[in-house]
Parts: C-alpha cells; structure tokens; sequence
C-alpha cells in the first residue's frame, strides 16, 4: 500500500540524496530547471510492434501528425524511434530504421518542433542528428562509444538509460529487492565516459520502460515499477535529471488504462523525476500543471 508513511520513511532514510540539486539541462535551445520546470517528452513510434497502440503511427505522415498534436498539448520534445523496446518485437536493421525516421525528424526539426531518437545504433543516431534531432535516447551499452562520441559532435543532450545488456531487447534480471544502488553505479561510470568524449547535457533514466526478464508478470513488474518510481531521488546523488518512461500498468487499470501514466506521474514527481517520457502528454501535462500550483502542509 503506499502511505504518507512510506514516503516520510524513504525520505528519512535518504534525506542527503533527497536534498541534492541535479543540474539543469538543455531540451533543445531551452535550459530547463527540472526541479521547477518538469519537461514533458511525448513518444511517438514507428514500430507496429510497440504495445501502446494509441502512440503506434503507420506512417510518416501519421508520425508528424501525433508530435505536432503532443506539442500543441504541452510536450516540450518528441522521442521517435523505429524499433520496439517489447521484447518479442521484430528487430528492425539500421538501413529500414533511418528510412522510416529520416522524413519524420526532418519535417519535425523544420517545424521547430524539439526531436529526440531513441536508438541504441550509432548510424541512426548520427543520421538522426544530422536530419536535425536534439536528444538522443540511449537504449544500449554495446556500442556506446561511437554514439557518445556521435552526441558530442551534434553537442546534443543524452538520456542515457540503466541496460543491463547490449541492448535494450537483450537485457536479463533487474534486482527487485534494492535496484537502485547498482543502477547509481553503472550509470555514474557511463556518465564518465561520455563526458570524457566531450558530452555535456545529460539525463539518467533508470528504464522502467524495458522488459526484464524477471518482470515479466504484470503484478511483479508493476510493484517494481513503482518501488522505483517512489525512490529515483537516491539517484539524485548523480547531480543529473531524472528521466522515466511512465508505466500504463493495465492489469491494474484495464479499460481505463489510458488514465495511468498521470496517476504515475505523481508518484514519479514526489519520487524526485525532471523528465517525463509518456504516450499521454494530454493527461500527464495538466497533472504536473496541477502539482506545481497546489501545497500541502499547515
């Protein structure tokens, strides 16, 4: 059950990390305090493949559609991507990926409008950031190095999310009882290496958003999910933003699945996270509108 209780334990236990400030971050020519300002990143996906059908687009046309309509509701960016993360999805090549991206990031980029690429390829990356994106969204370790050094070059932001393997469709167990320890590990060294190659805006994003393969049951991915979303401030020791992927949980939510992402954006939002990464921008916005303008306490 989750408890006011709960939350002032956690804090308790954490207070160094929970009062530790993250750096602000460049989201295209804006530099964002995420403290006071959340930034709000709509997903678009060119995949059929991807489970959350309400962002899948089948076309070019339909991809810019869906970001110009998530920018006119209040995202700051648009995460693109022609690969789904699921792990049963079919595995899309390098070539078929930039075909499918390149006409979308251009238009977008022309359009003003903010464009991240999630990809773990550094051709895509590098294609991507040539057509005009901003962000990249790291799913990967295997290559990491040609796309540091690719984001560099752009001196675009990274998100640089917690994988476990090459990427992130081969990934194996997460620790379900404490994650977050090694996760502040493995990215802290990650962090390094990128910054080494002259990468300057970075975020973290502990990949709630990836299939595990110990989280395969619902009820046990979910639990994990929100044990995580409650306690990502401990990775505030970082001095980075906090990136998550919103969960949708529809065991827990079934017909009203569309109504998860804001219910998690309020725990991910008391839980420390800047950066928002969701399917929903129309009701994950007016949520985090409603968070900044209200107080609690005597």
């Amino acid at each position: 059950m989750i408890t006011l209780a709960e939350f002032a334990r956690l804090a308790e236990a954490y207070a160094e990390d929970l009062a530790r400030e993250v750096s602000p971050i460049r989201i295209g020519d804006t530099v964002h305090v995420t403290d006071r300002e959340p930034v709000v990143m709509a997903t678009v996906n060119l995949s059929r493949d991807s489970t959350y059908r309400e962002s899948v687009a089948v076309s070019p046309e339909s991809a810019v559609r869906k970001a110009r309509v998530a920018a006119a509701q209040g995202a700051h960016c648009v995460d693109v991507g022609a690969e789904s993360t699921t792990a049963a999805a079919e595995r899309v090549d390098v070539a078929a990926q930039i075909d499918r991206l390149m006409p979308v990031v251009k238009t977008l980029a022309a359009d003003g409008i903010v464009v991240s690429v999630e990809s773990y390829h550094p051709e895509v990356v590098g294609a991507a950031l040539d057509a005009g994106a901003r962000i990249v969204n790291l799913t990967g370790t295997s290559d990491e190095q040609a796309v540091f050094e690719e984001t560099a070059r752009h001196d675009a932001t990274l998100i640089l999310c917690h994988a476990t393997g090459a990427n992130v469709r081969e990934i194996g167990d997460v620790d379900l009882a404490d994650p977050i320890e090694d996760m502040a590990t493995l990215l802290s060294a990650r962090v390094e290496r990128a910054r080494a190659v002259g990468v300057e805006q970075i975020a973290v994003d502990p990949g709630l958003g990836f299939y595990y393969a110990n989280t395969v049951d619902p009820a046990t991915r979910v639990d994990y999910q929100t044990r995580v979303l409650t306690s990502t401030f401990r990775l505030r020791s970082l001095g980075l933003p906090i990136c998550h992927a919103m969960p949708h949980a529809f065991d827990l939510f079934e017909e009203e699945f569309r109504t998860a992402e804001g219910f998690f954006t309020v725990l991910a939002r008391l839980g420390g996270t800047g950066i928002f990464r969701t399917h929903e921008v129309g009701r994950v916005v007016p949520v985090l509108r409603a968070m900044s303008a209200l107080s609690v306490g005597g």
